[in-house]
């Protein structure tokens, strides 16, 4: 298609659809602006396929190499991170710090809490207060274990009563007319079912021998 056709299209199509032009623009170069751009577009959009096709044949010669994306990944981030420690940047302020740290260290107030500190641990004070924390644990531990056997041999022993007065109220509780006269009532009742499972007439026994 010639440029002047082209231009006119786009003209027809782009500028004379907006409707109005800018101030200061006539209409022939509003035309040679759209034709710039629209060739501008198409070199954009071919340079896109180009760029497609191109990450495309290298994934492959990656796949051929047995270059995985993992191992990609750790490769880049490899890199970025030598290229951040070479950079100025990054060498400015590890001397800034490196010298902050050494005026630190180098300063009288550094010497002289260190020297107190020194002092501290090697004072009498320091270590009687260590050795009364050290006797002051061992006790409070003692004691736990204490309460701990005390609180054992108490449940033992509640559980031994226990047992001990349950094993004694039995034979009292079977001997009573309460527990006698629920026992007479437990046996009417199986004899009278099992009496209709027999086809017998349904009658209850009137002492503590019935049939069973």
């Amino acid at each position: 298609m010639d440029s002047s056709e082209h231009g006119s299209s786009v003209s027809s199509t782009g500028v004379a659809s907006g409707g109005t032009l800018p101030p200061g623009l006539t209409e022939e170069e509003a035309e040679e602006i759209q034709v710039e751009l629209t060739k501008v577009e198409d070199e954009i959009q071919t340079l896109r396929q180009v760029l497609v096709a191109k990450e495309r044949h290298a994934a492959e010669l990656k796949r051929r190499l047995g270059i995985s994306p993992l191992s990609e990944i750790k490769q880049n981030f490899t890199k970025g991170w030598h290229e951040v420690q070479c950079s100025n940047a990054y060498m400015t302020t590890s001397q800034t710090l490196g010298d902050l740290n050494h005026r630190v260290t180098s300063s009288n107030l550094y010497l002289t809490a260190s020297a107190t500190f020194e002092e501290i641990g090697r004072s009498d004070v320091y270590k009687r207060t260590q050795e009364t924390l050290s006797q002051a644990g061992h006790m409070t531990s003692a004691a736990f274990s204490s309460v701990g056997s005390a609180i054992r041999n108490q449940f033992g022993e509640m559980s031994s009563n226990f047992s001990m007065r349950h094993s004694l109220s039995m034979p009292a509780m079977r001997n009573s007319p309460s527990f006698k006269s629920f026992e007479d009532k437990v046996e009417n009742m199986k004899y009278k079912v099992m009496g209709r499972s027999n086809g017998e007439s349904d009658h209850s026994p009137t002492s503590n021998n019935a049939p069973f």
